[in-house]
């Protein structure tokens, strides 16, 4: 069997030496750069598996030029950067699943990669198309804790296969992400990526937001209409909420993902769901299942690969290292210099964050406003500082309660705007308006 062959463009001689001397490495075919010629024609001359590329912001042309080649989708690449934002870099992410771990990097880690790459290539006839501060990254997702890592395993796993995949994890943890994420490490990487929350559509319009209509079919119905499934044709479509889905609309779903075929309202004519479909919920499907809110049939049809996102909370090793990445990222958009103080970075560290990662970067990029040269406590927490309230102790309270502060909370930073509230919490409009009216009923 042929060995893999991996290419260095590194410019640090020690962690070249680090790399050549590694155990992980020697399984590859090692192909190394010269500094002095642009690298992007001598990794399309290596015919490399793998490249490991040393990111410099000199060497901006050669990022742009590598996005105009097909080694995205037919190379695995691995960056390592000083973690100063940088929008090439970050197009990159976005144009496939690369890892990108930045300094002060953690080598083991790194090697644990390069070993996970070797298996990959000596065991699995079909490889996957690769995508994608402090922390290190795999596609969107950004984070360096255990947890996190061991999900980017997962995710360059599954990402192969055509298997359907239920998300599950808290609001605001990321699962729109991880899915994102999903398909750009996929082979269908270049094809669409559609995503559908199921709890803002109507459920008059559910089967056309689906399935599609022909003009005519219904009342309103003035022009053809393509539904997610069409529009999704060969990529990914991500059905978010999939528990708020009526009942109804689930049994048709079933249906799709049983014969791989569906019907638009008002056609005689039946097409194929050439899709991957990958589902997500914040609530425990189980739960949901004996609640009569979400299909048992329906969750094993979904959940072929189940996957579980990490909620904040559990990734202790990752809040700073957030708070400190997007606050460099409105740092470099509005070319300023602020910092977290050190009283602030602790309450950030003691607080629970119920609302999980979008809760801290709304929480960061509000402070980053209100802050003249140092984001502190008092702009990271405006209203419990008014109310006299310490920092630490917002999260000793039952979850219910908590989740109830985060919602109010939100509806009042929207000035009571509820379809603003409901998109930043991660939520349904039908959601929110329930937990309202209970709240309003409890008082």
């Amino acid at each position: 069997m042929n060995q893999a062959r991996l290419f260095l463009h590194l410019h640090s001689a020690e962690l070249s030496t680090q790399l050549l001397c590694a155990e992980q490495a020697k399984g590859f075919v090692l192909c190394q750069s010269e500094l002095s010629q642009p690298w992007v024609e001598q990794l399309q001359a290596s015919q490399a598996d793998l490249a490991l590329i040393e990111y410099h912001q000199a060497e901006a042309e050669q990022y742009q030029l590598l996005q105009q080649t097909e080694l995205l989708s037919s190379t695995e690449f691995i960056f390592v950067s000083q973690g100063v934002p940088d929008p090439a870099l970050d197009q990159l992410m976005r144009k496939g699943a690369c890892y990108h771990f930045r300094q002060p990097l953690d080598l083991p880690v790194l090697l644990d990669v390069l070993q996970d790459f070797k298996q990959q290539f000596s065991s699995a006839a079909v490889k996957p198309k690769p995508l994608c501060s402090e922390l290190d990254q795999f596609g969107l997702l950004v984070g360096s804790s255990p947890q996190m890592l061991q999900l980017y395993r997962t995710l360059r796993k599954v990402a192969p296969s055509k298997s359907n995949v239920l998300i599950i994890g808290e609001s605001g943890a990321g699962k729109e992400l991880v899915a994102n994420t999903l398909h750009l490490a996929s082979a269908q990487a270049h094809q669409p990526f559609v995503a559908i929350n199921c709890g803002a559509l109507s459920p008059e319009l559910v089967d056309s937001e689906l399935f599609g209509h022909v003009k005519g079919s219904f009342t309103g119905a003035l022009r053809d209409h393509q539904g997610v499934f069409a529009q999704a044709k060969g990529g990914t479509l991500f059905l978010d909420e999939i528990t708020e889905m009526p009942l109804e609309q689930q049994v048709k779903l079933l249906r799709v993902l049983e014969t791989g075929e569906y019907r638009p309202v008002g056609s005689n004519k039946t097409e194929l769901a050439e899709v991957r479909v990958v589902a997500a919920t914040n609530r425990d499907p189980q739960q949901a299942i004996a609640d009569g809110m979400f299909r048992e049939d329906l969750y094993f049809r979904l959940a072929q690969f189940p996957l579980q996102v990490p909620s904040l909370r559990q990734r202790q090793g990752d809040i700073a290292g957030l708070a400190r990445h997007f606050l460099a990222y409105c740092n470099s958009r509005e070319q300023q210099h602020k910092a977290l103080s050190t009283q602030a970075e602790q309450a950030i560290l003691r607080y629970d964050w119920p609302g999980n990662v979008r809760e801290l970067k709304h929480a960061i990029e509000r402070a980053f406003i209100l802050a003249d040269n140092e984001l502190k406590t008092e702009h990271l927490f405006p209203a419990a500082v008014a109310a006299g309230a310490t920092v630490p102790e917002l999260p000793v309270m039952p979850l219910e309660q908590l989740e109830k502060v985060a919602i109010l909370a939100a509806l009042e930073r929207n000035q009571g705007n509820k379809t603003d509230t409901a998109q930043q919490l991660g939520i349904s409009i039908k959601t929110l308006y329930n937990k309202l009216e209970k709240y309003q009923q409890a008082s």
